[in-house]
């Protein structure tokens, strides 16, 4: 049998050990403050950063801040028109198209639950990866 008093030493030197870890790190990395002090990412900023080339890809980078920022499980207009009033881009003729056309690219799909009784629709990876990866190089 294995001697209780050896695995609370054992227990004992690898807390002292990732203490001091940490410690290291924070000298590396050190602490920024609260978490009032982190700035949130505006719509408008992220639409900027990443420069989609035209309404359909504004509209998932809009979808994205949704989900992403906004914490939004699903969209539907509503969210997508006040969003691009919010982030002072101009609302496309079609939002609908704009959301079809993401969905044909596999980016958007419909929530299985409506929102405000109206259709909703969510990101697939597909559609996250495809804006992470924005602006094309």
């Amino acid at each position: 049998m294995d001697n209780p008093n050896s695995k609370m030493e054992d227990l004992e030197k690898r807390l002292v050990n990732v203490e001091e870890k940490i410690l290291q790190l924070e000298k590396i990395f050190p602490k920024t403050g609260a978490k009032a002090d982190v700035k949130r990412l505006s719509i408008n900023e992220l639409v900027l950063e990443k420069k989609p080339k035209d309404d359909i890809q504004k509209t998932l980078v809009i979808a994205y801040f949704l989900e992403k920022y906004s914490g939004s499980v699903s969209f539907n207009v509503k969210d997508l028109i006040a969003s691009f009033e919010q982030a002072k881009e101009k609302i496309p003729a079609n939002i609908n198209d704009k959301i079809n056309k993401n969905i044909l690219k596999g980016f958007v799909m419909e929530a299985k639950n409506k929102k405000d009784n109206l259709t909703a629709w969510l990101l697939t990876n597909s559609g996250v990866h495809f804006v992470e990866g924005l602006p094309e190089k």
